[in-house]
């Protein structure tokens, strides 16, 4: 039975929160720690969150010229595989089953266990069973059509947003000390002076930005509406981000914000005491929902477009025949991500994931290079400043995912020998299904 094709439903708004959506998950209610134990003031600490934006959205320019230039369902699996050819999208889309969305999926999911059985009280052995609960539960919502996955996903995203905002008000009108604390120094020890050091957890914050060209299939108007809902949810998510971290300063200064596992939860119990710790858990909770939500629909899609090219099992191509959604995909993705939850810890989850991810994005990006000396028509949105914008995201990309080999070689190695046992895998692939191209 011939696939009914994608229908195309996702308005600008709908684009817009899936970009924010992807980007905020966890990152930012964690990660401003880890990054003020590298930086040794509030000034150097928002320069750094700042700096990180400025990349991702170049990241995001990049990203919507590819999208212009191919409006269609599975985003930088299509660009590899015109530019680098078949064995490089099949290796993309292998590690992405793998390792980067099931991976990123599962970790997120296990801190939405971790905040659910904090919030309700509840045992600690309970959280791999509550990730996994959020992860059948996203599944579920989107197997029937992407307009109703899209209204959902709007509400997850708006409501993350409004947990940054009670948060940062929280931060900057009930506990802020003034700009003078949350911008001097701090006399505490910097853990990391490295600055790609400093990075790692900042982009790890803003990592996903790339999942609304999956849905390209999906989007009325791509070629205008793509480059649009990518800078605006870009600017969204620098906005709070940089807010957010500017209200961490405030109230715990570099020092303890250095010092905090958990800023977030500090500064909302600083004011409301244990109910605002609870308060911001169900916020943070919510956050990672729409993270996994995204990230198993996104990644769907590439699983969707490689079946059709027969670089995967024909059942993952079919389409709903009334919601035109990749269920089986879906659920494929889902079920290994569930696997991941009970295989790996959290750690693992973010150091696997992480390196693949931001590896990934350099790579994707490296075929604007090609389809610009390949492919003379002029595509609807270009890359400014091209060729130095790329350039030097491709730079900085390379030099923090070099230095996180460095400090985490063994998370690293697992991440390339899951992309170099795609080789062997490919080759019988094509021995044994003759509708893979020659």
């Amino acid at each position: 039975m011939e696939n009914p094709g994608y229908a195309r439903r996702i308005n600008l708004m709908d684009a817009a929160l899936i970009v924010v959506g992807g980007i905020i998950g966890g990152g930012i209610f964690l990660n401003p720690g880890i990054a003020a134990q590298r930086t040794s003031s509030g000034w150097e600490l928002l320069a750094l969150w700042v700096a990180a934006g400025l990349l991702t959205l170049v990241g995001c320019l990049c990203y919507s010229e590819l999208g212009a230039r191919r409006p269609q369902a599975g985003g930088s699996y299509v660009y590899l595989r015109e530019a680098f050819g078949r064995v490089a999208g099949f290796l993309f889309g292998w590690t992405m089953l793998l390792v980067i969305y099931s991976g990123s999926a599962a970790a997120v999911a296990t801190i939405f266990g971790t905040y659910a059985t904090s919030v309700f009280g509840l045992p600690e052995h309970l959280v791999k069973p509550l990730a996994v609960g959020a992860l059948v539960f996203v599944t579920g919502i989107n197997l029937f059509g992407i307009k109703l996955g899209a209204r959902i996903q709007n509400v997850f995203a708006i409501l993350k947003l409004v947990a940054i905002a009670v948060l940062v008000v929280t931060g900057l009108a009930f506990a802020g000390a003034g700009t003078t604390q949350a911008l001097a120094g701090s006399a505490a020890p910097v853990a990391d002076g490295n600055i790609a050091g400093a990075l790692l957890p900042v982009l790890f914050a803003f990592s996903g930005f790339s999942y609304l060209n999956n849905h390209a299939g999906e989007v009325r108007d791509p070629q205008r509406t793509l480059p649009r809902a990518l800078v605006l949810g870009m600017l969204v998510v620098i906005a709070a981000y940089v807010l957010t971290n500017y209200a961490y300063l405030a109230v715990l200064g570099h020092a303890g914000l250095a010092a905090s596992n958990a800023p977030a939860a500090d500064v909302m119990s600083r004011v409301f005491g244990s109910a605002g710790a609870k308060i911001i858990a169900v916020g943070i909770a919510i956050s990672t929902l729409g993270f996994c939500n995204i990230t198993l629909v996104a990644g769907a899609r590439v699983l969707q477009v490689m079946g059709e090219d027969g670089l995967f099992f024909a059942s993952v191509a079919r389409l709903h025949p009334v919601h035109r959604t990749p269920n089986v995909a879906l659920v494929a993705l889902s079920l290994w991500a569930i696997f991941l939850v009970f295989a790996a810890n959290y750690g693992q989850l973010l150091d696997f994931a992480t390196f693949g991810d931001w590896a990934a994005y350099a790579v994707t990006i490296a075929t604007l290079f090609w389809y610009r000396r390949h492919v003379k028509e002029r595509p609807s949105f270009v890359t400014p400043a091209y060729p130095l914008l790329p350039l030097v995201f491709l730079a900085t990309v390379i030099a923090v995912v070099v230095a996180y080999a460095w400090s985490k070689p063994l998370s690293a190695a697992v991440v390339c020998a899951v992309v170099l046992a795609g080789l062997p895998v490919y080759a019988v692939w094509r021995r044994l299904f003759s509708k893979v191209a020659r």
